[in-house]
């Protein structure tokens, strides 16, 4: 006896095909998509201020990482100071309000070893005999009536310097271990801007306020 076969409806066939292979909710996350990378893995962040001090330090002269920044009690930057040293260097002053003593920043490329800090002048002071002594990771030199910290960093040399009779070698070191590279906010005190002052429109008395405008000439009796 041939027994034939029931052929379920389509509307019936679909469910029973869902039940049997499961189903997913719309929205849900593939299971094979990879998950987003943390935020660990991303690149460093750029420093702050790190395009405005390349694009200041640059429009100088100067090389961006010869530039350093320094602070010390009762002293405050001399802006007209700033300025390239060398070829790509750089160079600032801080000035005491109340002594009018004087400290000076400069980086510059090269190094300083026991071999080389006698031979190197003090405050560009060529011709005078020089000391060194080592305190720390850092050169205490003195010679021509002044006194320098010279800390050696890779590539270059930070310097800070001074009259010995008119900053205390505990200040002057003190600025000294302070230089660092400035941030965004004193990038933006030290560094000139790029950008070109508005021009102010200059004011003519001569021009009367009425007509067209046109100087006015007109000469007394007896002129």
């Amino acid at each position: 006896m041939i027994r034939h076969a029931r052929v379920l409806p389509v509307l019936m066939l679909a469910p029973l095909l869902l039940t049997a292979c499961g189903s997913e909710k719309a929205g849900d996350p593939d299971p094979s998509a990879s998950a987003p990378a943390p935020a660990s893995a991303a690149g460093p962040a750029a420093g702050p201020g790190t395009g405005e001090l390349a694009s200041r330090a640059q429009a100088m002269g100067v090389a961006p990482e010869l530039v350093y920044v320094t602070e010390a009690p009762g002293f405050t930057l001399a802006q007209q100071s700033v300025g390239v040293l060398g070829d790509d260097g750089f160079s600032a002053t801080w000035v005491d309000g109340e002594t009018n003593a004087l400290l000076r920043l400069a980086v510059d490329r090269g190094t300083i070893t026991a071999g080389t800090c006698p031979e190197q002048p003090v405050g560009d002071m060529s011709g005078e005999h020089t000391t060194c002594e080592r305190d720390g990771g850092a050169w205490y030199r003195t010679g021509a009536g002044r006194h320098e910290y010279a800390l050696p960093e890779e590539g270059h040399v930070v310097r800070v310097s001074a009259e010995t009779d008119a900053v205390p070698r505990d200040v002057l070191r003190a600025a000294a271990l302070a230089a660092h590279r400035p941030d965004a906010a004193e990038t933006d005190a030290l560094l000139p801007s790029v950008e070109p002052a508005p021009a102010t429109p200059v004011e003519r008395g001569d021009l009367p306020p009425f007509g067209d405008g046109a100087p006015d000439n007109h000469v007394d009796v007896g002129g």
